[in-house]
């Protein structure tokens, strides 16, 4: 057995080599490492749910004057190439951008076959309404966004697909509507028509009534002189600075009760009903930069307040906080009162009636003399401890460095227009 036992130990590993010589064979048997005769350069593209267009076999084309990159194969790029003209736009494609060129037409050849396209960029052009071909958009069943700002638009863009969810149409010089105009468009969840020329009797029909899913709507920098009528009880973000609105109705916000964030700065509001913003969602106010003189209802939901530049010359806070409810507090954290009136600071009951405050800018105020006065304390700022900061979950900043906060005052779309002083 001393003799055998080395020559078995010996065949056995000569066994284990051819072994693993006849696996390892198998495996180059089984995946071939050389090229595919039928291998395709370009991005195959395969039938996909998402994409929702029929299979292609070779490489989808692309036009000569725009990108097509691989990884992408449904989107097109044609931004920024001086183009004068759209050109004919593929089937599969879906996403066309078409921004910053000097096109002036849209018209209806170039789109004949791209029944697929989902979203259309044509922002920061030179195109005019007259020169848009009637039902050009309309004729495009999965359309779902639409960019038309800086342009030249003098009319608001009729017929648009019912499938439509975001219309950006800001800055241009808007200043007619076709009757039912807006009816068809059922899914729209975001509006953008700040920038342009509209006035109170293009808005005196409700014309938004009909937009059941519409949730944010732009209208600053307009001609408006009264609020818009007729708003869906969807809405949550409403847009209205720079205009001319002196006053509120009453109960005017009653069926809107989602509203989330208001922006009402600059105007001409004067008198207004205490208790106008008593909204339950209502997290961001901005009325800074109108005539108000005295402080309103603060709802149990508000986190920002903006009151700068108004001629308030006191902050009532019997007003402003009726009563304290020890098991639901006031949620507001931020108040800016700079360029008013006032001759000193706010009472500090308002701690007890908004525990959670952290920051109130001051500034500079104005006496009745139209001269700058500076109060003792120009910002209040409270910092609070570790167990006040985990408690405190629903305020998304937990400090304002500066009073410059009026162009980022809360969370609107970033489409939404800041105001630029």
């Amino acid at each position: 057995m001393g003799f055998l036992s080395p020559i078995f130990v010996i065949f056995f590993f000569l066994g284990v080599k051819v072994h693993c010589q006849y696996e390892t064979y198998q495996w180059d048997e089984d995946y071939d490492q050389e090229p595919d005769d039928d291998y395709q350069t370009g991005f195959p593209f395969h039938q996909n749910v998402d994409y929702g267009v029929p299979f292609h076999q070779y490489t989808l084309g692309c036009v000569s004057e725009c990108f097509c990159p691989t990884n992408f194969p449904s989107s097109m790029y044609c931004d920024n190439r001086k183009l004068k003209a759209i050109p004919n736009i593929p089937m599969h494609i879906q996403q066309l951008y078409l921004q910053f060129n000097e096109i002036e037409a849209v018209t209806a050849n170039s789109f004949i076959n791209a029944t697929y396209l989902k979203e259309i960029n044509l922002s920061y052009n030179k195109i005019k309404s007259q020169k848009i071909d009637y039902g050009v958009f309309a004729k495009l069943p999965n359309l779902l966004q639409l960019h038309l700002e800086h342009n030249n638009l003098e009319e608001f863009p009729f017929p648009l697909p019912k499938s439509l969810e975001r219309l950006l149409l800001g800055y241009n010089e808007i200043s007619k509507l076709q009757t039912n105009a807006m009816d068809g468009l059922v899914n729209l969840t975001m509006l953008d028509l700040c920038y342009n020329h509209l006035h109170d009797s293009l808005l005196k029909d409700k014309i938004f009534a009909k937009m059941e899913k519409l949730m944010q709507l732009n209208l600053c920098n307009n001609r408006l002189e009264s609020m818009p009528p007729g708003l869906p009880s969807s809405l949550m973000y409403l847009s209205l600075e720079n205009n001319s609105i002196s006053s509120i109705p009453e109960k005017y916000f009653d069926k809107l009760p989602k509203l989330h964030a208001l922006r009402l700065s600059h105007n001409k509001l004067q008198d207004i009903p205490y208790n106008i913003f008593n909204l339950p969602n209502l997290v961001e106010l901005s009325v800074g930069h109108n005539k108000l003189k005295q402080a309103f209802y603060i709802p149990r939901n508000l986190e920002h307040l903006y009151l700068q530049n108004n001629e308030i010359e006191k902050m009532n806070l019997t007003v402003m906080c009726p009563s304290i409810d020890p098991l639901h507090h006031h949620h507001l954290t931020y108040i800016r009162v700079d360029q008013n009136k006032l001759k000193e600071p706010i009472s500090s009951y308002i701690f007890f009636c908004f525990p959670h405050i952290h920051t109130i800018y001051y500034g500079e105020q104005r006496s009745t003399n139209g001269q700058t006065i500076q109060l003792k304390t120009q910002v209040f700022r409270r910092f609070q401890d570790d167990d006040d900061e985990s408690e405190d979950h629903d305020d998304p900043d937990n400090a304002h460095e500066s009073p410059e906060q009026e162009g980022a005052e809360g969370h609107f779309d970033p489409h939404y227009y800041a105001n630029q002083e």
